[in-house]
């Protein structure tokens, strides 16, 4: 990107030592800054970005944007000498999201963009996975979904990429449209609608709207993909199904892309969609969901069968979703990432499904606000149904996910709730057994990591 773009594309306050160069990549981080390079200095909770720009010019850096600097005679002299520049900006954020969204206004290949409350990474993943079966993609790295995220994801994108895969996450109303508004994607894929964030936006409706922000940036002879199994989903649209060009999936309703002939094993999953069989290799129903947007998606985007399938069958989950360890004949099944309500009970489900002796250690899940009580006992209905042999809660509201599973005939000796991770660890390494299933999941700040890494 040369600089002139640069200075054209944002909102500068002023430009000191305004020069003529090359910028080769862009970044917020003085560890990952070379020569020629532009650095951004973003503010965050407990780190000031701003602050560090020398350290960006010392690593090569050619052109920094902040948001606060001191304008001496020293720094301009030492700019002029060295053939630096400064922007000084109102929002570094808002910054970095509009050279985000001037690459994106050069790039003329497909975007594509996920949202919903679970699943998107995986989702995200898949697609990716099928794509560049016969295109040079580009994917949004680990969970960089949101307003820093998803720019940085542009933005580091080489200039031979076929097509763009990005994920989009919220946790308000109006976030996805910024981001929509920059990615303008030419696909755009709901997984679902549930709960996860609900404590912000106040009821499913309100996350549904959100998701379908969007539509917002969506380009107007594009493609909207949606799980119609899901009920708010299936509500819009058929409210709205000759509104958009709309391509459906699910498992149990009547769409366009289907799965039927359904086959579950333990570390694998099989189906017929529009009478080809496809073989998921990762157990889980939420897996199949996530094969038949790559399959939607696939198909608009013009590979064949061969292609998508093989797409699949190389699927590889982002680290601490659904990850399989097996250590000494027992397996456990880190998806301590993150955790809402759609997400934790697909988990449980997938646990249920498995044979020998099923553990679920399960954390709290965060952001649900008033529902916060009704949806972790909801969970506990979840367990029972699903036949889990030890229950074992740690945190907030969770004794509550206990108490609906006993009252639903999970045996109270086999339900143990704590306060603290250490003393989970201690009960289920006393406990563990060959053949063990222990799933480990609960919402990333809890740490639940430390359970996976000292029961193995």
């Amino acid at each position: 990107m040369r600089s002139i773009d640069i200075f054209e594309n944002i909102d500068a306050l002023e430009i000191i030592n305004k020069i003529d160069t090359v910028i080769n990549n862009i970044s917020i981080d003085t560890r990952k800054i070379h020569d020629n390079d532009l650095y951004i200095g973003i503010k965050g909770e407990n780190f000031d970005g701003n602050l560090h720009y020398m350290d960006a010019f010392n690593k090569g850096a050619s052109i920094v944007i902040v948001s606060n600097i001191a304008k001496t005679p020293e720094l301009i002299n030492y700019l002029k000498s060295n053939n630096k520049c400064v922007i000084l900006v109102k929002d570094t954020v808002m910054a970095l999201g509009s050279l985000a969204k001037y690459k994106r206004s050069t790039f003329t290949k497909p975007v594509v963009a996920i949202t919903g409350s679970a699943g998107k990474t995986s989702t995200k993943d898949m697609i990716y996975s099928v794509l560049k079966e016969k295109y040079n993609a580009h994917k949004t790295i680990g969970n960089q979904n949101n307003h820093i995220g998803l720019p940085l994801t542009i933005l580091s994108m080489e200039e031979d990429k076929d097509i763009l895969v990005v994920e989009m996450g919220m946790n308000h109303l109006k976030e996805i449209s910024y981001l929509t508004n920059i990615a303008k994607p030419n696909i755009a894929v709901i997984t679902n609608v549930g709960t996860a964030h609900i404590g912000n936006l106040g009821s499913r409706k309100n996350i549904l709207k959100a998701k379908l922000e969007i539509l917002e940036g969506l380009d107007k002879d594009g493609t909207l993909i949606i799980n119609i199994d899901n009920d708010l989903l299936s509500d819009w649209y058929n409210n709205n199904k000759d509104k958009y060009n709309i391509k459906t999936f699910s498992i149990n309703k009547k769409s366009d892309f289907k799965a039927t002939n359904i086959t579950e094993e333990e570390n694998y999953s099989t189906f017929i969609c529009n009478d080809e069989l496809y073989r998921v290799p990762i157990g889980g129903e939420h897996f199949i969901y996530n094969a038949l947007s790559a399959i939607s998606v696939g198909t608009i985007l013009n590979l064949n069968h061969q292609e998508i399938e093989k797409g699949i069958n190389n699927f590889e989950l982002s680290r601490n979703r659904m990850h399989i360890i097996e250590n000494n004949g027992i397996t456990v099944i880190d998806d301590c990432y993150n955790s809402n309500f759609d997400s934790l009970s697909y988990s449980i489900k997938y646990l249920g499904s498995l044979m020998g002796r099923k553990i679920a250690c399960l954390g709290t899940m965060l952001e649900l606000g008033e529902y916060s009580e009704d949806l972790h006992a909801k969970i506990g209905d979840v367990i029972a149904k699903e036949d889990i042999d030890i229950l074992v809660t740690v945190g907030d509201y969770t004794e509550l996910i206990n108490e609906r599973a006993i009252s639903n005939g999970i045996k109270k000796e086999n339900s143990y709730h704590f306060n603290n991770n250490e003393d989970a660890i201690k009960l289920i390494n006393k406990i563990k057994e060959s053949d063990d299933k222990i799933l480990v999941k609960a919402s990333q700040a809890l740490n639940f990591k430390e359970i996976v890494e000292k029961i193995q």
